[in-house]
C-alpha cells in the first residue's frame, strides 16, 4: 500500500475501541455483518427502466449470502419478459454481491436488484424477525393458487370512464353497471386455476365455467358490458 509523503510525515494518533458494524435483524437474530456471507433473508425490490416504460418486482431468498430462490415479475414491456427469463437463470447460486454486479440485461431488473440489495444490507427484509427465515419456495406464495402474478390492469378516459381489465381475482370478462351507469361489480375468470384444471384433464369449457366468478353486486346490474369491446 502506498502513502503520500504528507501522510508518512504524520504522527500516529491511536484509535479508540472498535465496535464493528451495528447489528441488523436477520431471520430472528441480530447479526453484525462483516462480509456478504453474513447476510440472509427474503425480501423484495422494485425497479424501473430509464424511460419508465416498464417495471420489475424482484423477490430473492438469500441464505448465508447465496441466492437460493428468485422470483422475477415484470410489467409493461414485452422485451423485459425475456430479460426476466435470463435473470431467473443468472441469479440463483450467486452471492448477493455477485448479483449486484451482474448485468441482468434489463434496466428495470438491474434497478430492482439495487433496491433489494439495500433491503438486505440494512436489515429491512420481510423475514428479518422470522426465526430461521423462510423456506426455499416461499417466493411462490406471492403468486397464490395458479401461480400467476397478482396483476391489476385498468384503463379509463375522461369521455367514456373506466374499464376494468384484470383484478387480483382474475381476467375481467364483464363489468356490471347500475341505472346510473356506475360500476357495481364485475365478472372474472381465474386463469391460473382454469389452466391447472385443463392440465389435469378438464375440458376447456368446463374449466372456464368452474373458474368464473363475480364480485360486488354483479347480479343486481341493469347492464353488463365487455370492458374490451364496449
Amino acid at each position: 500500500m502506498n502513502y503520500t509523503q504528507e501522510v508518512e510525515k504524520m504522527c500516529l494518533v491511536a484509535k479508540g475501541p472498535h465496535n464493528g458494524p451495528s447489528p441488523i435483524p436477520e431471520e430472528g437474530k441480530w447479526v453484525k455483518a462483516y462480509q456478504i456471507g453474513d447476510i440472509s433473508g427474503l425480501s423484495h425490490g422494485v425497479g424501473w427502466c430509464a424511460p419508465q416504460q416498464g417495471a420489475c418486482k424482484l423477490t430473492l431468498n438469500v441464505k448465508e449470502g447465496i441466492v437460493e430462490e428468485a422470483l422475477v415479475e415484470t410489467l409493461g414491456c414485452t422485451g423485459m419478459t425475456h430479460s426476466a427469463a435470463m435473470a431467473s437463470e443468472i441469479l440463483p447460486g450467486k452471492t448477493l454481491l455477485e448479483c449486484l454486479n451482474t448485468d441482468l440485461v434489463c434496466d428495470a431488473i438491474n434497478v430492482a436488484m439495487r433496491e433489494i440489495f439495500l433491503q438486505f444490507v440494512y436489515g429491512r427484509t420481510q423475514s428479518a424477525f422470522s426465526e430461521d427465515g423462510l423456506s426455499i419456495g416461499a417466493g411462490l406464495e406471492d403468486l397464490g393458487k395458479g401461480l400467476r402474478s397478482q396483476i391489476g390492469t385498468m384503463y379509463s378516459t375522461n369521455l367514456k370512464g373506466a374499464r376494468y381489465m384484470e383484478m387480483a381475482e382474475g381476467y375481467v370478462t364483464r363489468m356490471a353497471l347500475d341505472a346510473n351507469d356506475q360500476v357495481i361489480g364485475y365478472e372474472f375468470v381465474n386463469l391460473g386455476r382454469m389452466m391447472e384444471d385443463i392440465r389435469r384433464g378438464s375440458a376447456a369449457q368446463d374449466a372456464l365455467e368452474q373458474n368464473t366468478g363475480s364480485y360486488g353486486r354483479f347480479d343486481d346490474a341493469v347492464k353488463y358490458i365487455d370492458p374490451r369491446e364496449e
